[in-house]
């Protein structure tokens, strides 16, 4: 009697914990996450922030999400720029290629060791950060 009175309070524990199923199963499940939420689970931002992290990219001594260092902060880049294809694009050449004005007079340096497609990646990780 004592051990079928166990197994009832075990399988009662296992099914009210959720019906068989691990919380790595539900949390894997980012079909129903809104992108307002949480963005991190995007591929977009998955790559976006391997390439800025990568040191011989250049990006972090100069930038950070929230906070300004010698170059604007990541999220004032994303609510001055619209996540447009044409901004992509404008933004990559100038991640290759260096500039100065738009922020002040310290000039960006040219990134010679990033590929056009990963500074792509990188500004589409970026335009992510803009608040809603």
């Amino acid at each position: 009697m004592k051990s079928f009175v166990w197994f009832v309070l075990v399988s009662l524990v296992m099914i009210s914990c959720g019906n068989g199923k691990n919380n790595a199963e539900k949390s894997n499940n980012t079909e129903n996450v809104p992108a307002t939420e949480d963005i991190t689970w995007k591929p977009e931002y998955q790559e976006g922030l391997a390439i800025v992290s990568k040191p011989e990219n250049l990006c972090l001594p100069c930038h950070k999400i929230d906070e300004k260092l010698t170059g604007p902060s990541y999220r004032d880049v994303a609510n001055k720029y619209e996540n447009t294809e044409e901004n992509v694009a404008m933004l990559a050449k100038k991640v290759k290629q260096g500039g100065v004005g738009v922020w002040g007079d310290v000039p960006m340096p040219a990134n010679a060791t990033i590929t056009e497609e990963e500074a792509k990646k990188a500004v589409r990780y970026i335009l992510l950060l803009r608040n809603k």
